[in-house]
């Protein structure tokens, strides 16, 4: 779960190094062309209907730039919208707005459409108990944009990084000589933190259920495999499937019993939103 103060520390990192890739020495075009006096007005307009995302990130990004901008938000992160609404509206000195257009599109864009797709995937669980977790597959020093936007479409955050959680993977295990051996030296290593541990057999499941970790990952197990890994859990620990899942079996995945489904697609292979701005003098 993301912290207030680790997503503001994180949001302030990818707002600071948006603008410095942006704009660099200075907006060339902006300073050239437009009176540093002059002032605007400019709506975010959505054109295409989905899950929007980033209001909170746009109003912090564009006080950053310019903290007299006055910033009025007309639709909140997570609602719906149907394309032709307004998203936002800024009002103020027309070369900050221009500065700040393209990176308040684009992380937008990029956002919202993380959570439209999440949307469509969490309503294909509707009925079940599983969860929908994300993953760390996300673009270097943009995670936490990415994560909140899944938290936008109703997904729950799996760990953040390699330091909030153990995932005890396959070479992990080999390192460590077994997979009860690497179960406990996680326990001995940082007591109080989760032990997730990845399975690949049936077999793997029984070593891994008898070294009692918090969570045990399914990986690329078949819809088959799940049921019997389900049956043999017998509600012992947590389950979690990973591996080949998409939308056309999530829904199947997810009546075998199992207890969270990671998907790496929610923010990996996603659609932009189509949303653009238009400066009004």
């Amino acid at each position: 779960m993301i912290s207030d103060a680790l997503f503001q520390k994180e949001i302030e990192l990818i707002i600071a190094n948006g603008l410095r890739e942006d704009i660099g020495p200075g907006d060339h075009s902006s300073l050239a062309c437009i009176p540093s006096r002059a002032e605007g007005k400019a709506q975010l307009l959505i054109k295409e209907d989905g899950y929007i995302a980033g209001i909170d990130f746009a109003r912090q990004l564009f006080l950053s730039v310019d903290p007299n901008i006055v910033f009025n938000g007309l639709i909140q992160d997570g609602a719906y919208a149907e394309s032709g609404a307004v998203a936002f509206e800024v009002e103020g000195a027309s070369q900050s707005i221009l500065r700040t257009e393209r990176l308040a599109l684009n992380a937008m864009q990029r956002m919202s459409g993380i959570a439209t797709k999440t949307r469509a995937y969490v309503a294909k669980l509707q009925g079940t108990t599983a969860q929908l977790l994300d993953t760390r597959k996300t673009i270097p020093g943009l995670r936490l944009a990415q994560k909140y936007a899944v938290t936008c479409g109703g997904c729950h955050n799996h760990r953040i990084g390699l330091y909030d959680a153990f995932l005890i993977k396959e070479n992990h295990i080999e390192a460590c000589g077994g997979i009860a051996d690497a179960i406990s030296a996680a326990r001995k290593s940082a007591p109080g933190k989760t032990v997730e541990i990845e399975v690949e057999t049936l077999n793997e499941l029984q070593l891994a259920l008898a070294a009692n970790p918090d969570r045990i990952m399914l990986d690329n197990f078949s819809e088959a495999m799940l049921r019997e890994a389900v049956a043999a859990n017998a509600g012992q620990c947590e389950l979690e499937a990973s591996g080949n899942i998409t939308e056309l079996n999530l829904r199947s995945i997810a009546e075998t019993g199992i207890d969270f489904i990671s998907i790496g697609a929610l923010t990996k292979r996603v659609e932009p939103l189509d949303l653009s701005m238009r400066l009004e003098r």
